[in-house]
């Protein structure tokens, strides 16, 4: 079967690495918007005049399932994605609500960018899951063009990561999945003080779910 995988950029290929690893038995297609990436910090208009087209040609390619790897497009767009495309989306979201149930010092940072922190999607997952947890939103919102440009700042993660583990969180989320290729650096520095979450194999799993419905 043809799952498509589609993300803005190089996230998605972490995306798609882990789905194959998983599911070897399915064939994986792979769509980026180099052209357009980063999205977090265009409007969710102009990310549906992006994406509609790329859903539309997988579509036609023969994919069965489409996997949505990238959290904005998932926070601002997927009801209007599944109104308008036949096929099942699967789609990742910010781990607020285990990161919440994780917690034990009560607080908690999403990494993510400036759309999906502004989104009604972001927002209703905080305020059914987090209600009794303080929620840090640490500036990330050139990290998803530094690791696209493969422009790798270490200090600039460092300050990040140290500012959220100053301030006692012990779950960091990682929301954006570009930020899945620096997720090692963020665990190294948050040791033995925090747990960074990715939603890949709760994506995987729900992905499983589908497909055995398919």
């Amino acid at each position: 079967m043809k799952i498509g995988v589609f993300d803005s950029g190089v996230g998605g290929k972490a995306v798609a690495d882990a789905i194959s690893s998983a599911l070897p038995e399915h064939e994986i297609v792979l769509k980026q918007d180099e052209e357009h990436v980063p999205y977090g910090t265009k409007s969710p208009k102009h990310i549906y005049d992006f994406i509609s087209p790329i859903f539309q040609q997988m579509i036609d390619d023969g994919c069965q399932v489409i996997v949505v790897a990238c959290n904005t497009v998932t926070t601002t767009l997927i009801d209007k994605i599944r109104e308008n495309f036949n096929v099942p989306f699967v789609a990742v979201e910010p781990m607020v609500k285990p990161a919440a149930e994780m917690t034990k010092s009560g607080v908690i940072a999403v990494c993510a960018t400036p759309a999906t922190l502004n989104s009604d999607r972001y927002n209703w997952l905080k305020n059914e899951y987090a209600k009794h947890v303080k929620v840090l939103e640490p500036d990330c919102s050139d990290w998803a063009l530094m690791i696209e440009d493969n422009k790798i700042d270490r200090e600039k993660i460092e300050n990040r990561t140290t500012e959220v583990l100053a301030q006692n969180a012990d779950v960091i989320v990682l929301a954006c999945t570009h930020f899945h290729w620096i997720e090692d650096q963020i665990k190294e520095l948050a040791q033995n003080k925090a747990t960074v979450i990715q939603p890949e194999k709760p994506l995987i799993e729900q992905l499983k779910r589908v497909l055995a419905q398919l």
